[in-house]
């Protein structure tokens, strides 16, 4: 097998609300690019030279021609590019100007965007050569190796004038086989990244995956690449990646970013034993869905050094959690967060502002609701329609739709419910909400009794103060929430 010269690319896209050009995300939160530090690592298992190219990384320019001469001068035979919905434009015009100066270099894209939407992208962009649907490392590899392009599941290419889809690839069975992600090929790892703002005690930190795939069918997620199976890393495979993080990269804390972290409750019984007979000096979070939290487990979970619970809410409106979010009832949400700080651990609530059939009742409902919990922290997205949810095929139906990717990264308002009169009115309910939240004495005082153990959040904040109070005043709503 020939030894080929490899750029993963990880496009800026857009992290800013509409009307500005400021990125409000990376400042708060830079993460790591999962998806192709997994490629890489399975590449550099195959004997490729590999680079990663970050454009969101802490010492990526922001200027697109310096990221594109930058990207040339690897002078490799293979381009690969990751992107959400928001990031595939920025994707497509970067291969597009490096098909001006390296006109032989083969480019590829891959992600959540390119498994919902396959053929019909590359009809439109004719600067991908190929596109990847479904997990990326084996497909990819295989193409780079030398493979007939016929012959690639997973692969969608260009035969003559003729578009290409081979069809499915069948899912990695054993996600262990995996190598752990090439996070020494990451510039400015792990320090120049930084996990969200107050959610962790210890620094450095960083964020990893341990399982693919959900076992429920929400209306508004998106499973083009990992579909409605469930597959998950061993306890064994767990501990000892966490092991690595910590001797090699000096991490302190670890945000499982699983969707159904505790679904297997053996397998987290068993990392937890781990975790407490034989400590690694790390933190962690992860999440969980309501009604999957047994006193037990939780009290293993604080045993083994979790420090905060994720669980995805969404409404306080039974009706949309029955349309949406099926099998989850106001009062589990209720009984699970309170078991989840009995236990001496934090809960954040995730939550999603105008979901397909929300009202200005609902989402007020939903305000009051979040105010009941005594949530330690919380999350409200912009709810973002995505061509991989099982709602995009009706979401017209249910309102008005501004199709624009490079918005559809909830931190924009694209879709307004039918019974809601305008976006602007989403807006101002939304803003409302977060300062009702944030400026609440009852969380402020529980905010304040440990400010103190996130000393290298609030140097973060001193060091972008510029940045933070800008977003502040994005965030701002000009009239009372009512």
């Amino acid at each position: 097998m020939k030894k080929r010269r490899i750029i993963l690319v990880h496009p800026r896209g857009s992290n800013w609300l509409k009307g500005s050009k400021k990125d409000i995300v990376a400042s708060a939160n830079r993460m790591i690019p999962h998806g192709i530090l997994s490629i890489a690592s399975w590449l550099l298992q195959e004997g490729h030279e590999v680079f990663i190219h970050d454009c969101l990384g802490p010492y990526a320019s922001l200027d697109f021609q310096t990221n594109i001469h930058q990207i040339a001068a690897y002078k490799g035979d293979f381009i690969g590019f990751s992107a959400t919905t928001s990031s595939f434009p920025d994707a497509a015009r970067m291969a597009a100007a490096i098909k001006m100066v390296s006109p032989e270099v083969i480019t590829v894209c891959g992600g959540v965007h390119c498994s919902s939407l396959g053929g019909s992208l590359l009809r439109d962009y004719a600067a991908f050569d190929f596109i990847v649907k479904g997990e990326g490392e084996i497909t990819f590899a295989e193409l780079v190796s030398g493979k007939n392009p016929a012959d690639i599941k997973g692969l969608v290419w260009r035969n003559g004038k003729e578009i290409v889809e081979n069809g499915v690839r069948e899912l990695i069975p054993d996600l262990d086989i995996l190598p752990f992600p090439a996070y020494e090929k990451l510039k400015g790892f792990p320090k120049g990244y930084n996990l969200p703002l107050f959610s962790y005690a210890k620094f450095p930190g960083t964020s990893m995956v341990t399982s693919r795939g959900c076992l429920f069918q929400c209306s508004y997620c998106d499973r083009s690449v990992f579909k409605k199976g469930f597959r998950y890393n061993t306890a064994q495979y767990i501990y000892n990646h966490l092991k690595y993080l910590n001797h090699d990269f000096g991490i302190h804390h670890v945000n499982i970013y699983d969707d159904l972290f505790t679904t297997d409750e053996e397998r987290i019984v068993e990392l937890c034993e781990m975790l407490t007979k034989n400590p690694i000096d790390i933190q962690f979070n992860c999440a969980l869905r309501v009604g999957f939290a047994p006193d037990k487990l939780l009290k293993m979970l604080k045993s083994a050094g979790c420090l905060m619970v994720s669980l995805g809410i969404e409404s306080a409106d039974p009706e949309l959690l029955k349309k949406h979010k099926a099998g989850v009832t106001v009062e589990a949400i209720q009984d699970t967060i309170a078991r989840i700080q009995a236990a001496g651990l934090r809960a954040k609530g995730l939550f999603m502002m105008g979901l397909p059939g929300e009202t200005e009742e609902s989402i007020r409902w939903t305000s009051d609701f979040v105010m009941s919990l005594g949530l330690d922290d919380m999350n409200m997205a912009k709810f973002t329609p995505f061509p991989g949810a099982p709602l995009w095929k009706t979401i017209r139906e249910e309102g008005a739709l501004e199709e624009d990717w490079e918005q559809m990264n909830c931190l924009n308002f694209v879709f307004v419910p039918k019974s809601i009169g305008s976006k602007e009115i989403l807006d101002e309910l939304y803003n409302e909400h977060v300062k009702r939240f944030y400026t609440d004495r009852v969380w402020l005082r529980k905010f304040s009794k440990r400010i103190w153990q996130h000393r290298h959040s609030i140097w973060h904040i001193v060091k972008n103060l510029p940045d933070f109070w800008a977003a502040k005043k994005q965030f701002e709503p000009n009239k009372k929430f009512s």
